[in-house]
């Protein structure tokens, strides 16, 4: 299961480097850099969260820099992937306890939590999809299978 994680989140760096580029090729500005932001964010609460640790001062819905996404989708990315590496298969059972952004106490799985991160930037891309679309933009296939498709063997060998 670790495995699954960990080639999901590569999925999830692709796919938002895909959203980043044609963000900065397009000049595309606004809502749809706020929701790239707004994702990367939240990955950093949701792993802060994981780690017990105290959540970072950036805003979940604070306006985006364009300029700043890619080394936040970088930083993401190596930071939940090196997380899991720490983990043990039975770890992904283990409930995290946190508060959200307005105080409201939960428990929740890790598995699920990790899901959820993943979820949640699909979401947010294909909202960012739509902007894009309508700015003109063609946009690349973000399907998961078909990612996993052309890139499963490089995955492997950083395993």
């Amino acid at each position: 299961m670790k495995a699954h994680f960990i080639y999901l989140f590569h999925y999830d760096r692709y796919c938002n480097k895909l959203m980043i580029d044609l963000l900065l090729s397009t000049g595309l500005t606004g809502k749809a850099v706020d929701l790239m932001s707004h994702t990367l964010v939240a990955q950093q609460i949701w792993l802060s969260r994981c780690l017990n640790k105290p959540a970072p001062t950036a805003e979940l819905w604070a306006p985006g820099n364009v300029e700043k996404l890619m080394g936040a989708n970088d930083r993401n990315f190596e930071e939940w992937v090196a997380y899991i590496n720490t983990l043990q298969s039975e770890d992904l059972e283990t409930i995290i306890s946190y508060k959200n952004t307005k105080g409201t106490p939960f428990n929740d799985q890790l598995a699920d939590i990790i899901t959820h991160v993943i979820n949640h930037g699909t979401h947010h891309r294909a909202q960012i999809g739509q902007l894009l679309k309508t700015a003109g933009a063609e946009l690349p296939s973000t399907d998961y299978i078909h990612y996993i498709r052309n890139h499963k063997t490089s995955i492997l060998s950083t395993l």
